[in-house]
């Protein structure tokens, strides 16, 4: 498997010009790992995944079924397993590729919950995401309108890898917290989530944000009343 130092090396050579997506990525990175440590996994292994599973979306914002295709062919030479690449494919629904294992649900979970808690933190006082309660991110996955592009589906997929709503609501907010001096810059936030593949690209979002408005050009930018839009 691909070191976890490579894998950020190759985060910042693809995304380092979009701090949103590249922190969404961080993001996804650190609930995979927590979700590795629940299940007994290889926390560096599926924290790479985490950092890796939007590689190509530069390359591939105007042919999004494309997207995940070419990241899947830079990855594997260098050594990433096919169960990992075949979860980074099916994470992007435009590709036709099904999500069967538990790694692949895992991912799809992963990356979806990030733009709920970030839209939950940006309307907070402080902005803290630590300060994200579970009942909230509960009230508001029953609020359509309230980032909107969010798939409330893709995070349920949570409970078909035996992990109940509520709980894995909590290893997102505390797998996340630590990096809320990347994710939520004094400058306002920086951060993107994945919107849904079919959807064009949309402009950045001023302030506050969830899974999906979309950001600089990235799968999607947090947005507490969504917009439209990995």
């Amino acid at each position: 498997m691909i070191t976890l130092a490579r894998a950020r090396a190759l985060l910042d050579q693809h995304l380092g010009a979009n701090p949103a997506l590249r922190n969404h990525s961080l993001a996804t990175g650190a609930i995979m790992r927590a979700l590795a440590d629940r299940f007994g996994e290889p926390a560096d292994d599926w924290e790479a995944l985490g950092l890796l599973h939007d590689l190509d979306f530069e390359q591939t914002r105007d042919t999004p079924a494309r997207h995940t295709l070419e990241t899947v062919e830079w990855l594997r030479p260098e050594g990433v397993p096919e169960p990992y690449l075949q979860a980074i494919v099916a994470h992007n629904e435009a590709t036709g590729a099904v999500r069967a294992d538990r790694l692949a649900h895992a991912l799809a979970a992963a990356e979806s919950v990030t733009g709920l808690v970030m839209a939950c933190a940006f309307v907070l006082p402080d902005r803290q995401i630590a300060s994200v309660k579970v009942g909230s991110l509960r009230k508001r996955m029953k609020e359509k309108a309230f980032a909107r592009n969010v798939s409330r589906e893709t995070i349920l997929e949570c409970e078909k890898i035996g992990i109940p709503l509520d709980e894995f609501f909590a290893l997102a907010i505390a797998a996340m917290a630590p990096l809320q001096e990347t994710l939520i810059a004094r400058t306002g936030p920086a951060f993107a989530a994945p919107v849904a593949p079919s959807a064009p690209p949309a402009p950045a979002a001023p302030a506050a944000s969830g899974e999906s408005g979309r950001s600089a050009g990235a799968p999607g930018a947090a947005s507490t009343t969504g917009s439209t839009g990995s």
